[in-house]
């Protein structure tokens, strides 16, 4: 029988210097709220509230289910708190901001800012015969050199997914929802079903979590990308350690998308962990040498060169580059 979902704070309910609107959106993990600080300036506050091992029923109080759940729920906040530490230390425009984090009702509350735009995910739904390649291009170009900052910081994200990756007004991309607490309190139990996105989870992550490495978040990336294409997820990595029935997007989407893209998408979803791009700066390398290629469409690849110049400042000789600071 799953746990029973717990309740939200009210509307109105005062948190600190900020005043609950509503509830945004809610998982086994977390509780997500649009929220007011004391300017009247909307925030994004996400609760740590595990449905299997804590229950608010009434009031604002979270509990531990059992003495026996206590410890991991401990456990977990702790990781939850240390996320939204180095997280805050992160200023980079395409990872979501934390600008506050704090106890408070028993358990740990981490604040964001709020932003406005919708998700790739429904991008990939409002779209017929698979995202736009200049659109994947310029979303994913900036969403690397993001993801590049967060593993620096010697940080996984480990749920990188269309649902994950915030698509602003402007067209710029966010990364949003980071998973290692998730992670971390998934190597003590079991009880969160599942603790990872199938089709997005790289192999390691059902097994083995020992391997989990910058290339595990690559495999989502690739994974990501292949959703932007097929308007699915692939084959869940599990499965396919079983019974492989991934289909090369080469084979597949050839003269639909360019040959690079394909080739690094295969390559992203590779299996075994040493056989992907091992850094960000492998994958940004492959997409340098896409905006080099002959368009595959008039117009299609148009400025990507400028804008990859741009957000990463690549020196191609020596294969690395620099992010602009903003």
């Amino acid at each position: 029988m799953p746990p029973p979902n717990n309740q939200p704070l009210a509307r109105g309910y005062q948190l600190l210097n900020y005043t609950i609107v509503k509830q945004l959106s809610a998982g086994g993990f977390s509780i997500v709220y649009l929220a007011h600080d004391e300017n009247d300036q909307p925030v994004a506050i996400k609760e740590y509230l595990p449905n299997a091992l804590a229950l608010r029923s009434e009031g604002e109080k979270v509990l531990a289910t059992s003495a026996e759940n206590l410890a991991l729920f401990r456990h977990g906040m702790k990781c939850f708190f240390e996320e939204g530490k180095t997280l805050a230390q992160i200023r980079h425009p395409n990872v979501v901001r934390v600008i506050n984090f704090f106890r408070a009702n028993d358990t740990v509350y981490m604040v964001m800012e709020y932003e406005r735009g919708r998700t790739l995910q429904k991008e990939i739904q409002l779209t017929e015969g698979g995202v736009k390649e200049n659109m994947i291009l310029y979303v994913f170009a900036h969403l690397l050199n993001g993801l590049r900052e967060v593993h620096l910081k010697k940080m996984l994200h480990l749920d990188i997914k269309p649902a994950n990756i915030y698509i602003r007004r402007d067209g710029s991309p966010v990364l949003l929802d980071f998973g290692s607490a998730r992670e971390a309190l998934g190597n003590s139990i079991n009880k969160f079903t599942p603790m990872y996105t199938p089709g997005f989870a790289s192999p390691e992550q059902y097994a083995d979590r020992d391997k989990l490495g910058p290339w595990s978040d690559i495999y989502s990336v690739g994974a990501s990308v292949f959703a932007c294409m097929s308007g699915m997820a692939p084959q869940a990595a599990d499965q396919r350690t079983k019974d492989d029935k991934y289909q090369s997007v080469e084979k597949m989407w050839a003269g639909r998308y360019s040959r690079t893209l394909l080739t690094l998408v295969d390559w992203c979803l590779a299996l075994d962990p040493l056989a992907r791009p091992q850094s960000v700066r492998e994958v940004q390398k492959a997409l340098v040498e896409i905006a080099n290629e002959p368009q595959p469409k008039p117009g299609l690849l148009t400025g990507l060169k400028n804008n990859l110049a741009r957000i990463g400042r690549f020196d191609l000789k020596r294969g690395s580059g620099k992010g602009e600071q903003r």
